[in-house]
């Protein structure tokens, strides 16, 4: 089952850390077919750290901060109104799943029906972007364009869809006004909340690990934050574009983060080794430079007691995916902040009734309109 699970914040940043980016997501998820997964599942998150979470199972939403509590104490209703958003939601879904497997002619099996929702700002030029995005068994399904205000159809079984909702120009644009206003708003207003956590710099830990002679060179960050990191191999001062393979980052149990960028040896004498650097940047610290010295990499041969640091970090890597696991959303593709590119992640068209605002999170609930 933790096969199927995609981790979250599978992110992909351009180089260059003078600017951040905040953001504010919502993932829904509906499955049909997983006798051991709850069959809806929502998590919010500020920033890549979840902050609210909801379940069949349990049939409750849950904090996952401390900070949130100052939400509640302002909004009393805040998590009742949110228990019952996210309990419509979890009928809708369940109805939006036989739907699509009647579009798609299927007549069993295991089935994830999805949605992605948020918004983000710019804290440097204050500029905003929104995303309202469905998906269905790991493939896009339909988007919303913001720019264009029309809806984005990749496959046939969702072109009826894209041809009513485009006819609709007033509900467009009040979608428009949720992610540019709406969303913002409640975004700041989080990032005011947990400041003394969302806005922390904490510096990464490097190290060079190599599993065996012949094994590419990996350069290992972790207990950083924010997730927004940039690390890279160069030589002689310029980054390389080849013998290099970029890892996602990934969140570790303590709510920091880790990421690893791996050397291909292959085609490096070892003459030539000190010629070669991995670079980390961070915004808020120095850049960290670390050499690919014999001396400095960890090994699980040669001296005895060098396999208890490869050991941790592997534990350190299964604890983040059993984390990912627990939020129970399944990403199937990376975005790529650098260029605000977002894709599809859930699915759409449910019931024959068209409702407004009914089945989405109250502080970041735009309009939606559901139909068969």
């Amino acid at each position: 089952m933790k096969a199927l699970i995609g981790l979250l914040l599978l992110l992909v940043f351009g180089h260059g850390v003078s600017s951040l980016l905040h953001s504010m997501q919502y993932f829904y998820t509906g499955s049909s077919g997983l006798s051991t997964f709850p069959e809806f599942v929502v998590v919010g998150m500020v920033d890549g750290v979840q902050m609210v979470h909801y379940d069949s199972n349990t049939q409750r939403t849950v904090l996952k901060q401390d900070w949130m509590k100052q939400v509640t104490r302002g909004d009393p209703a805040y998590l009742e109104r949110n228990t019952g958003n996210f309990q419509g939601a979890q009928q809708t879904f369940k109805v939006g799943i036989g739907t699509l497997r009647q579009r798609f002619n299927q007549t069993g099996g295991t089935h994830l029906y999805q949605l992605m929702y948020g918004c983000e700002l710019d804290d440097e030029d204050d500029s905003t972007d929104g995303y309202h995005q469905y998906g269905y068994d790991g493939e896009d399904f339909l988007s919303l364009d913001l720019k264009t205000l029309t809806w984005v159809a990749p496959v046939r079984q969702a072109f009826p869809t894209k041809q009513r909702w485009d006819g609709d120009r007033a509900y467009n644009e009040r979608q428009k006004h949720y992610y540019t206003k709406v969303c913002v708003d409640w975004l700041k207003k989080y990032l005011s909340y947990g400041k003394s956590t969302m806005l922390r710099t904490e510096r990464p830990r490097v190290s060079l690990l190599q599993r065996s002679p012949s094994s590419p060179v990996v350069c290992h960050a972790t207990g950083f934050f924010p997730d927004r990191v940039v690390v890279f191999w160069r030589r002689d001062g310029q980054e390389l574009q080849e013998q290099v393979d970029h890892g996602e980052v990934l969140p570790n149990h303590d709510g920091t983060f880790q990421v690893s960028v791996d050397l291909n040896l292959k085609a490096v004498p070892q003459e030539d080794w000190g010629r070669y650097e991995c670079v980390v940047q961070l915004r808020g610290i120095e850049d960290i430079s670390t050499p690919l010295d014999p001396a400095l990499i960890r090994t699980n041969w040669g001296k005895s007691g060098i396999t208890v640091p490869i050991i941790i970090g592997f534990v350190v890597l299964l604890l983040a995916a059993a984390a990912a696991a627990a939020v129970g959303v399944l990403l199937y593709k990376k975005r790529n902040d650098s260029h605000k590119q977002h894709k599809p992640v859930g699915s759409s068209d449910t019931s024959s009734e068209n409702t407004e605002g009914q089945n989405l999170a109250p502080e970041a609930r735009p309009l939606t309109k559901v139909q068969s």
